[in-house]
């Protein structure tokens, strides 16, 4: 039984040593786009959480914070922060929302994940209810 239970332990804490950083698209000319952006990202690293994931978003962690601050929402902007969080997660999740393959953001994350040896994964978001 003592076993079992650390092996339980051990299970729990590489599972919470992991961080899966959520790529996704966010700028855009329209206003409505972003704001969609944002509540599909914050879906689904709500999703990944409910399992039992520990998840970065830069759009779900970071919008809040820009239009509270008045930040920009630019890529230029946030790329240094994108780039120390990338270096710190076990995973990289592309989020294929529309515009996901044509976002400067997702292409330059996934390109700074594969320098880093991180492994990259795409899903379309899709959250089963």
């Amino acid at each position: 039984k003592r076993r079992k239970a650390k092996a339980a332990a051990q299970r729990e804490r590489k599972r919470m040593s992991e961080l899966i950083y959520i790529a996704s698209p966010y700028s855009h000319p329209d206003e409505t786009v972003k704001r969609d952006r944002f509540d599909a990202v914050c879906e689904y690293a709500g999703h990944l959480m409910k399992l039992g994931h520990v998840v970065y978003s830069p759009i779900a962690h970071s919008h809040p914070i820009a239009m509270r601050s008045g930040l920009p929402t630019d890529w230029d902007y946030w790329k240094t922060f994108d780039h120390a969080m990338i270096t710190r997660s076990t995973s990289l999740m592309v989020l294929m929302l529309p515009g996901w393959d044509e976002s400067e953001g997702v292409k330059a994350e996934v390109q700074m994940a594969q320098a880093l040896g991180i492994p990259i994964d795409y899903e379309s978001g899709e959250v089963e209810a």
